[in-house]
């Protein structure tokens, strides 16, 4: 059975492809300002924006990106311009909106909110060619905005007092991001559901962050990650049978603990080996050897170093290298044995 042979899942492999791409490439900047669950409280906005176009029977995409677009702009605004604090707006951002959405659905005809864990949870497979439509045109408004924006949105991100100072529009800036964000959590409803976009947006960042060394990079493979977990968390779904929104998360997930274990053990192991070269530095700042300013003396299978009278034979075992004196000493000098 080939996964291509099906128009349903051709355009729900285009769907995760774009949301691969587009969700960490927005994403980043989110773990850049430690604002990680914002995605999660614009997705709530966005179930208002579903309620509304369930209940006027319009496109449910479209809504739900007016709906989410505006609340991300009035959560920049506020955070901004109020005294509130951006914990405490974006947990009103949270409940609103999906108290929002239960009172909309509640009030539309009972068949007609019967996809609503397909928002909440994601149904890839029930990707239409017009929805398709829309995640390309939202995907390429997104990506080019981060394009052209970028260092200007990472600057915002890093430290807002100094992009201030340089004279940024701060303000601007952080409600284009939010606005990103607010097309990137519609972008990807169908996929992975708004429930779970969020971390679609932020382990692939995260996953980066721990292996990339500078910014850029972070971004690149970011959105590698991205592509790879969605294409093939929506192939494994249609195999096992699994809901792809979860199937994605979790691959993510699995992945973004796989490599912090290898990041883990390397830096365990780096501390190690500096360790040992610390130990050896301590015990015997200077290091014999071919070269070393003091005069060889053959002893038996190895070689000793005239060290002030003393004969210094360095021995490497599984502890790092130490030196052991060997020979007679004059009056005074310490006992053969190991010294520091």
């Amino acid at each position: 059975m080939d996964i291509l042979d099906y128009d349903f899942m051709q355009r729900a492999l285009l769907a995760s492809l774009m949301v691969g791409l587009v969700a960490p490439a927005v994403g980043v900047f989110l773990v850049q300002r430690r604002l990680s669950l914002l995605g999660d409280g614009l997705g709530h906005v966005a179930l208002t924006g579903v309620g509304v176009g369930v209940l006027t029977a319009t496109s449910p995409v479209w809504t739900a990106l007016v709906a989410a677009v505006l609340g991300a702009v009035l959560i920049e605004l506020v955070r901004a311009r109020g005294r509130t604090s951006g914990d405490v707006a974006l947990a009103v951002l949270f409940y609103g909106g999906i108290a929002g959405g239960v009172v909309l659905l509640s009030l539309a005809p009972r068949g007609q909110a019967t996809n609503l864990d397909s928002y909440l949870f994601g149904a890839i497979t029930t990707t239409s060619p017009e929805d398709v439509a829309v995640f390309a045109v939202i995907s390429v408004v997104v990506l080019l905005t981060v394009v052209l924006l970028g260092q200007r949105l990472y600057a915002v991100s890093d430290d807002e007092e100094y992009a201030r100072a340089v004279g940024l529009p701060v303000l601007g800036l952080n409600i284009v991001l939010a606005a990103l964000v607010a097309s990137t959590v519609v972008l990807s409803m169908r996929v992975v559901g708004l429930l779970l976009i969020s971390a679609l947006m932020i382990v692939p960042s995260a996953i980066a962050q721990l292996l990339a060394r500078s910014f850029r990079e972070t971004v690149a493979l970011a959105c590698v990650v991205g592509l790879v977990v969605s294409v093939a968390g929506t192939t494994t779904s249609f195999y096992a049978g699994t809901p792809s929104g979860g199937t994605i998360v979790l691959l993510s997930i699995a992945l973004f603990l796989l490599v912090s274990t290898g990041v883990a053990v390397r830096q365990a192991t780096a501390r190690r080996r500096h360790r040992r070269r610390v130990d050896v530095h301590d015990a015997h700042p200077h290091e014999h050897g071919d070269g070393c300013g003091h005069q060889p003396v053959p002893h038996g299978d190895h070689v000793d170093y005239d060290h002030d009278g003393h004969r210094h034979a360095p021995h490497r075992t599984g502890e790092g290298v130490h030196y052991d004196e060997h020979g007679e000493h004059p009056v005074g000098a310490p006992p053969a044995g190991r010294t520091g």
